[in-house]
């Protein structure tokens, strides 16, 4: 999970008020059924209408972007709470109104760290979530209504032109759930390949096959948040499922879209080691033993505030056991100065990258290799 964004990453000037009155309407879930005004925070009317939906006879309209398929009657949003049923058609009511613009952000805290390293991403979010973690670290954002939560007018055309002028590589989509904003990002995608900038997602990987594969064919690397190696984790701490997470990842690795994995460890829930074991068996049967694996550690937050962060120890315990059944790059997070924030040569185990923090203080590879022994490390690399 993607370190929480800040509140000055917000592109309108809160006031007290602004704050106050989005932390008490964030969390509340808007049900199938119930309408809402068909206008933007700003108060202006959208008109983008929402890829992947059937409308049915009777007014309903079904989305088919994200496994919910959520059945949706006039005048009613889905799930997520930004994808709104009017007069039979689904619209998107955030299209161009991103709630968190921030650039220059460092590409390792999302984290990629195997792509670009040292470079910066332009990072963007509107509001919206298919899931609902209860750890969730940017829950005022995406757990809120669009109503209540402050935001600009920013066209892709305009968001990639200030992301070319801010100096950033790429341009990260995340903070919140991209998926529900898929008609947004893709046009964004579309706007900053065009300008010779990179494209990367944070996502939870809960997304049908159809929109993730026009995904994988806009942007260059997409991260996946694997909450658990366990559906009843899924079902009681995510309001979610582990299946169509699973099958994401194998289609992102299968498209030869970049891929990294972050397991948030929450102690006693899903950081016992036949658990761990169980994940990295998986992944190197299906993903292969390439694929970047970042043990993080987490903070109490949102709806979980009794347990401890977790402990140093669990993360490089897990570190090892995936290490162990065959994984070559596998990585602590949220945890400065640890050994497993490095990049090493699985060939040679020369020091590759050093990393503290969120920062890069050395990067010797050659080419995408290491110049030790010339071996070639996986990822997306410049080729200087």
């Amino acid at each position: 999970m993607e370190t929480r964004y800040n509140i000055s990453m917000f592109c309108t000037n809160w006031t007290r008020r602004d704050f106050l009155r989005v932390t008490a309407l964030a969390a509340t879930a808007l049900p199938v059924g119930r309408p809402f005004a068909a206008t933007a925070p700003d108060g202006q009317a959208l008109t983008r209408i929402a890829d992947f939906h059937t409308r049915n006879e009777d007014g309903t309209v079904d989305c088919e972007l994200c496994p919910r398929g959520c059945h949706i009657p006039e005048g009613s949003r889905g799930y997520c709470r930004i994808r709104e049923n009017r007069g039979g058609i689904l619209y998107s009511v955030v299209y161009g109104h991103p709630c968190a613009v921030h650039p220059n952000d460092p590409i390792q805290k999302k984290p990629f760290f195997h792509v670009y390293p040292g470079s910066s991403a332009f990072s963007i979010a509107t509001v919206g979530c298919n899931i609902d973690c209860k750890f969730c670290q940017n829950w005022e954002i995406s757990q809120a209504q669009p109503e209540a939560v402050p935001s600009r007018s920013l066209t892709p055309d305009q968001l990639a032109d200030e992301a070319k002028q801010s100096g950033s590589r790429t341009v990260a989509y995340t903070y919140t759930e991209p998926t529900v904003f898929f008609e947004y990002m893709i046009d964004c995608a579309k706007a900053v390949k065009d300008r010779a900038l990179g494209n990367v997602v944070v996502s939870n990987g809960f997304i049908a096959e159809a929109p993730l594969r026009k995904l994988c064919a806009a942007v260059d690397a997409i991260k996946i948040d694997l909450k658990s190696f366990s559906q009843s984790f899924y079902a009681d701490w995510c309001d979610g499922e582990l299946q169509p997470v699973l099958d994401s990842l194998r289609r992102v690795h299968d498209s030869g879209t970049w891929l990294e994995i972050v397991v948030l460890l929450i102690t006693g829930q899903n950081d016992s080691a036949d658990e761990i074991r169980r994940m990295a068996d998986w992944i190197l049967k299906h993903l292969g033993p390439d694929v970047p694996i970042h043990f993080t550690r987490f903070h109490p937050n949102y709806k979980v505030l009794n347990l401890p962060p977790t402990p140093i120890a669990t993360l490089d315990r897990a570190r090892l056991t995936a290490r162990q059944a065959g994984c070559r790059y596998v990585y602590v997070g949220n945890v400065p100065g640890s050994e497993g924030s490095h990049t090493d040569c699985p060939f040679c185990n020369h020091r590759l990258i050093e990393r503290y923090g969120n920062g890069v203080r050395s990067n010797v590879l050659q080419k995408g290799k290491c110049p030790s022994c010339q071996a070639a490390i996986p990822g997306v690399w410049d080729p200087a």
